[in-house]
C-alpha cells in the first residue's frame, strides 16, 4: 500500500479524503475524535509546505433542509481551533468560487470543502460515484489521499472515484486502522465482544473469526436472535426473523465458542433468561460477571457495539462496567469504532486502539474487499 511518506508534495495541490462525520446536538460537537485522528496525516502535508484540500461527508443529505444540519461549517469552526494553519472553507462542492479558493492556497493552507453529499440531491452523484463528478475532483489537485476509514468500504465519488483519476496514497489513519486489524485478524488467543443492535452487520465477522478466537461474546439488542435460537421466550425484544435460520446453523456448529447472557435489566429490574416479560435495555449482573471471566483469558479484546442502551444512565451499566474492567485490567483491547468508540469516549477511557470506522472495521474483518484501497496499490 502506498503512504504518503513515498512522494514529493512540496507547493503540491492534494486532496485528502478524511472523515468528518462527526457527532453533532444541537449545533455542538459532542465528540470530535475523528478530526482530531486526522491531524496526524494533515500535520504531515503541513510539514511539507502542500496545497491541503480536504473532502468529507457529514450525515446523509436527502432533502434541502438536510443541508443546513449537515453542513460541515461546524466542523470547519472546530478545525480552525486545532490546525496549526490558515484554514479557509468553500461553500460550494463544485464551481468557479471553489476553484479560485483552491488556486489561490498558498503552501501550508487548508481548505475544507462543504459536505460532499450535498452532490447527492442532484441525483445520488457522490454516494452513486458519478463519473463527470469524479474527474471534476481530481481535475482540483495534484494528488489524492484516503484518509477517511470510516467511508473506506464505501465506493463514492470522493473516495473510490477521485482514485482513479489521480496519483493516489493512502494517509497514516488508514494505515493505522489496517495495522491494528491484521494484528486482530492474526491474533489467535483473542476474544471477541459484539453488541449493537444490527445482527447481519455481525454475522461476516462471526464466520471469519470464530476458528481463530478463543470466544464470542453478544450483547446488546442483537442477542436475542441469537436467544430465540436457541429456543427462548424473548417476548417483544426485536428479533431479525430473516438471519433465524443462519444463526440457528451458526450455535449448531460453534455452541460452545459464543456466550450469550444469562440476566437482563427490564424497567430498572434484573430479570433472568427464561423470566423475560418485557423489553430489555441491558445486561444484568450475572452476564457482567461472566463476561469479566472469559476476559481475563485473553491477551487481546476486539469490541464493535454496546451491550445496552449505555445512552440512558440506567441502562449503561453493562457497557460501562466492562469497559472499566478492560481498561483497569489493562487488557489490550481494540475498540472496533461506532457507539462503542462513543461510549469510550463518554467515559474518558483510554484503549490500545479506538477505531474511527465501526460499519469499515466490520467489513474489513469480515473479509471484505476495499476497492477504494486498489488504487492505492
Amino acid at each position: 500500500m502506498k503512504t504518503i511518506r513515498e512522494i514529493n508534495l512540496k507547493n503540491k495541490k492534494v486532496i485528502v479524503r478524511v472523515d468528518f462525520n462527526v457527532p453533532i446536538e444541537s449545533g455542538i460537537i459532542e465528540d470530535d475524535n475523528r478530526i482530531r485522528q486526522s491531524l496526524k496525516t494533515i500535520n504531515y502535508l503541513i510539514e511539507n509546505n502542500a496545497k491541503i484540500i480536504l473532502l468529507s461527508h457529514l450525515g446523509k443529505v436527502k432533502t434541502e433542509e438536510d443541508k443546513i444540519v449537515n453542513s460541515l461549517k461546524i466542523v470547519y469552526e472546530r478545525l480552525k481551533q486545532l490546525a496549526n494553519t490558515n484554514v479557509y472553507f468553500s461553500n460550494e462542492t463544485r464551481g468557479l468560487t471553489l476553484e479560485e479558493k483552491i488556486n489561490s492556497l498558498k503552501e501550508k493552507e487548508i481548505l475544507l470543502v462543504e459536505n460532499t453529499r450535498f452532490e447527492d440531491l442532484k441525483g445520488n452523484l457522490e454516494s452513486g460515484c458519478d463519473e463527470e463528478l469524479s474527474k471534476y475532483w481530481a481535475s482540483l489537485g495534484d494528488i489524492f489521499v484516503l484518509d477517511a476509514f470510516g467511508s473506506a468500504h464505501r465506493n463514492h465519488a470522493s473516495t473510490y472515484g477521485i482514485g482513479k483519476y489521480l496519483p493516489s496514497f493512502i494517509g497514516f489513519l488508514i494505515e493505522e486502522e489496517l495495522n491494528v486489524l491484521e494484528e486482530v485478524l492474526n491474533n489467535k488467543d483473542k476474544t471477541v465482544i459484539l453488541g449493537g443492535a444490527k445482527v447481519e452487520d455481525k454475522i461476516g465477522v462471526i464466520k471469519k473469526l470464530v476458528n481463530n478466537t478463543n470466544k464470542i461474546i453478544i450483547g446488546g439488542r442483537m442477542c436475542f436472535t441469537f436467544l430465540k435460537a436457541l429456543g427462548y421466550d424473548v417476548q417483544n425484544n426485536f428479533v431479525d426473523e430473516e438471519k433465524l435460520e443462519e444463526i440457528k446453523l451458526i450455535l449448531k456448529s460453534y455452541k460452545d465458542k459464543i456466550i450469550l447472557p444469562i440476566d437482563f435489566i427490564s424497567n430498572k429490574k434484573v430479570v433472568d433468561l427464561g423470566d423475560i416479560n418485557e423489553e430489555c435495555f441491558d445486561i444484568g449482573p450475572k452476564t457482567i460477571d461472566l463476561i469479566k471471566k472469559e476476559l481475563l483469558n485473553s491477551s487481546i479484546v476486539l469490541w464493535n457495539g454496546p451491550l445496552g442502551k449505555f445512552e440512558e444512565e440506567i441502562y449503561e451499566k453493562g457497557t460501562k462496567s466492562i469497559l472499566n474492567f478492560l481498561n483497569e485490567k489493562n487488557i489490550k483491547t481494540i475498540i472496533a469504532g461506532g457507539d462503542t468508540g462513543n461510549a469510550a469516549h463518554k467515559y474518558n477511557l483510554d484503549f490500545y486502539y479506538i477505531s474511527t470506522g465501526g460499519g469499515a472495521s466490520l467489513e474489513y474483518l469480515s473479509g471484505t474487499h476495499f476497492k477504494t484501497l486498489d488504487n492505492m496499490k
